[in-house]
C-alpha cells in the first residue's frame, strides 16, 4: 500500500513541474531570469529551513560540501532551462529537458566507471533524433533556445549523479537545504551581474514567482524524496519522466501553443528514449527470476 502512495506522491510531483514550465513562461513576461530563479530559490530556501529546523542547524561540514555541489548544478541547470526559455516553447523546453534522463547513465560511467547497458546506448541515439526532430532549423542549426535549455538537462543529469551518490551518506534534509542556500546565492550573484536589479512587480509574476519557489521547488523536492522511500528507482524514474507530457498539455491548455506533427514526432523519441532503458531492464529483472517470480512477489 505504501508503494502505490509513493507512485501517488511521485506522479503528483510530474504534475507541479509541467505546470511549472508554464509559470515560468508566464514570469518571463515581467520578470528577468535571474529575478525568478532568485525569488524561487530564497522561498524554497527559507521554507526547507523552516521544515528542517532544528536540524539544518547541525549540518556537516561534508553535507555542507556535498549538497554545495549540487546547488551549483541545479543553478545552472535552471539558469540555462529559464533563459532558454525566452527563445524557445514551454513544451520543447520541457521535453529537451526530460533528456537528462538519457545522459545520467554516461556521465556516471564518465566519474564513477558504472557501466552503461545497451539500452541506454539505444536510448541516447534515439533522444539524439528527437532532439533533432524538435529542434533543428531547416539549416541544420539548432535554434538558441533549444540549444540552452539541452545543456541545462546535462547540468540537471549531473545534479541528479551527484545526488544519487549523496543521499547515500547524508540526510536529505540537509542537502536539500544546502542545496537550496547554494542556488539561492549563486542567483543573488547572477542577478547583480546582470544588473537587472530593478523589479517590475506584475499580480502574474508574483504569483508565478511564489508558485515555483512554494510549490514547485520546495514542496516537489520533499515530496520527490519522501516517496522515493517506497518506490524503487526503476519506477520512479519512469514515472518523474512523465514531466515533460504534463508540460507540454498545460502549454496548450493555458498558454494555447500551436503543436506540430514534427514536434509531437521528436517529442515522442525522446520520450521513449527515457522509458526504452528503465522498461527493458525492468523486463529482464523479471525473467531472472526478481520482483514477482519464484517467491510469489517483490522482494
Amino acid at each position: 500500500m505504501k508503494e502505490y502512495w509513493g507512485m501517488l506522491g511521485l506522479l503528483l510531483v510530474t504534475i507541479i513541474w509541467g505546470a511549472g514550465f508554464t509559470a515560468s513562461d508566464i514570469a518571463l513576461q515581467s520578470l528577468e531570469p535571474f529575478q525568478i530563479m532568485a525569488g524561487r530559490f530564497l522561498l524554497a530556501a527559507l521554507l526547507m529551513g523552516v521544515a528542517g529546523f532544528p536540524r539544518v542547524t547541525k549540518i556537516t561540514r561534508q553535507e555542507w560540501k556535498a549538497g554545495t555541489g549540487m546547488g551549483v548544478f541545479l543553478f545552472a541547470a535552471f539558469a540555462l532551462q529559464t533563459v532558454g526559455l525566452r527563445y524557445t516553447t514551454p513544451s520543447k523546453n520541457a521535453f529537451l529537458t526530460a533528456a537528462n534522463v538519457v545522459f545520467v547513465p554516461f556521465i556516471a560511467f564518465l566519474f564513477y566507471r558504472k557501466k552503461v547497458r545497451p539500452a541506454e546506448i539505444c536510448g541516447a541515439i534515439l533522444a539524439l533524433a528527437g532532439v533533432g526532430f524538435l529542434s533543428l532549423e531547416r539549416d541544420l542549426r539548432l535554434g538558441l533556445g533549444d540549444a540552452l535549455t539541452l545543456a541545462g538537462a546535462v547540468c540537471f543529469a549531473f545534479q541528479i549523479v551527484l545526488t544519487g551518490k549523496a543521499v547515500e551518506k547524508y540526510r536529505p534534509m540537509a542537502l536539500n537545504f544546502v542545496q537550496m542556500a547554494t542556488a539561492c546565492i549563486c542567483s543573488l550573484a547572477g542577478l547583480v551581474c546582470s544588473r537587472n536589479v530593478k523589479i517590475s512587480f506584475t499580480a502574474g509574476g508574483v504569483l508565478s514567482v511564489l508558485y515555483l519557489g512554494a510549490v514547485s521547488t520546495a514542496l516537489t523536492y520533499l515530496l520527490q524524496t519522501l516517496s522515493q522511500r517506497y518506490v524503487d528507482e526503476t519506477k520512479a524514474a519512469v514515472i518523474l519522466s512523465l514531466e515533460a507530457v504534463f508540460g507540454c498539455l498545460f502549454s496548450v491548455l493555458l498558454l494555447k501553443e500551436h503543436i506540430t506533427l514534427r514536434m509531437l514526432a521528436g517529442a515522442g523519441m525522446i520520450l521513449s528514449a527515457v522509458l526504452i532503458p528503465e522498461i527493458k531492464w525492468k523486463r529482464r529483472l523479471i525473467g531472472n527470476g526478481v520482483g514477482k517470480g519464484e517467491n510469489g512477489g517483490k522482494k
